[in-house]
């Protein structure tokens, strides 16, 4: 091992959160080309309402954790303030100390209240990793992990419409150096980032068939920002800039009884990392200067270029292109916001890391408290999520005020 070599955990992250499962040799593997990016935690579906459903929230009715789905959304929440924590277990099929943690809460001001700032906090902690020497003996142990807090604003813009910005602190410690024998040197300086969402909501109420419904539109734009430098600099890693728009649709089926569908759909805006095979000279061996100075471009790449690059570099033209957008459609059940069923189904490209699940959820609310869990059956490959429950437990703020009075 040489000196001063430094553990590549965001390697790993990634490669949990893609969820891959090699298909065999030969070209298959070649194609495999998801985006890369650093604090890949920032992808994670944090509320146990928006995994129920296959993972959607563009559009879906404002909650407590709006927040990480489109903040715009609180201007039209029902309760005037409110607070939620969630709890994502990671690998629970194979360890119990990986998770992520999510508090969020929001208020709304001014006069008939159209407008809200809110806040939340994120906490992914990788658990205990145990470093080895040469000879395998275990010498030390370290607990990375990645956080982010936010504040964000939105205010109605007219009856029907609302616009909303987040501001992000990223930390992300990752890393830890040591020498040959094993032992501590320090650990690596931990890699800070600035991001920001810009989001708007739409919504409506036609009448269908006699029955007033409630048809709305999402669209956030989410961790638009600087970049992750892990490697001192010298290999920053994009944040997870994502495009997602939606709608749903609900409509009631008795009195107190309504039934929503719900489409998602997410565009990474980050640029595709250039891959060998595709600097093939015709006797099959690598260009690799072409390559490196393909890569040296890549890493040397600003944020906002990266962003408009992410529409047209994919080495595979349109169609790979394409297959970069992963969708999610869900259902779900209310009655009288008392008791909810959901389910949903969430397809990501094989190619672009193959997440492919089904999920299920349900939630209770009684007086201020409302509880939320969520169960996800992957359907392809492998998912550090397979099989776990994850949970939210909710308060009205509102409520808890009226009890005080």
């Amino acid at each position: 091992m040489n000196k001063n070599s430094i553990i590549s955990i965001v390697t790993l992250l990634f490669a949990c959160i893609t969820a891959f499962q090699a298909y065999g040799q030969g070209e298959v593997i070649k194609q495999f080309n998801p985006v890369n990016t650093g604090a890949t935690s920032l992808t994670i579906a944090p509320d146990a309402r928006g995994a129920g459903m296959g993972d959607i929230g563009a559009a879906t009715d404002p909650d407590v954790n709006s927040q990480f789905w489109n903040a715009s959304k609180y201007a039209f929440a029902f309760s005037d303030a409110g607070i939620g924590l969630s709890y994502t277990p990671w690998l629970s099929k194979l360890v119990n100390d990986i998770y992520l943690l999510n508090l969020s809460g929001y208020l709304k001001f001014g006069p008939n209240k159209p407008q809200a700032m809110s806040l939340s906090l994120r906490y992914f902690s990788l658990g205990s990793i145990t470093l080895t020497n040469q000879n395998g003996d275990a010498v030390n142990s370290i607990n990375p992990f990645e956080m982010a807090v936010d504040l964000g604003y939105s205010r109605k813009l007219s009856e029907n419409f609302s616009m909303g910005v987040v501001m992000r602190y990223i930390y992300s410690d990752l890393g830890f150096q040591y020498d040959e024998s094993g032992s501590a040197t320090g650990s690596v300086k931990g890699a800070s980032a600035f991001g920001a969402d810009i989001s708007w909501y739409y919504t409506f109420y036609p009448i269908i068939a006699r029955n007033e419904c409630q048809w709305s539109w999402g669209m956030n734009i989410s961790n638009i920002g600087s970049k992750l430098a892990y490697d001192n600099g010298n290999q920053p890693a994009f944040l997870p800039t994502n495009l997602k728009i939606g709608t749903t649709f609900l409509f009631p089926i008795a009195d107190k009884n309504t039934i929503s569908i719900n489409v998602d759909a997410n565009k990474m805006l980050v640029p595709t990392m250039p891959q060998e095979y595709q600097y093939k000279n015709e006797d099959g061996t690598i260009n690799t200067d072409a390559y490196n100075a393909a890569r040296e471009e890549y890493y040397n790449m600003s944020p906002f270029e990266g962003i408009a690059k992410s529409f047209y570099d994919a080495p595979g033209g349109f169609e790979e292109e394409m297959r970069e957008i992963n969708f999610s459609v869900g259902l779900e059940y209310s009655y009288n916001r008392m008791f909810s069923l959901r389910a949903g189904y969430y397809w990501e490209d094989e190619y672009k890391g193959n997440r492919q699940f089904f999920a299920f959820g349900a939630s209770f609310a009684y007086s201020i408290i409302q509880v939320d869990a969520a169960y996800l059956l992957a359907t392809a490959a492998s998912s550090p999520l397979d099989q776990t429950l994850r949970f939210t437990l909710a308060f009205d703020l509102e409520g808890i005020k009226n009890l005080i009075k």
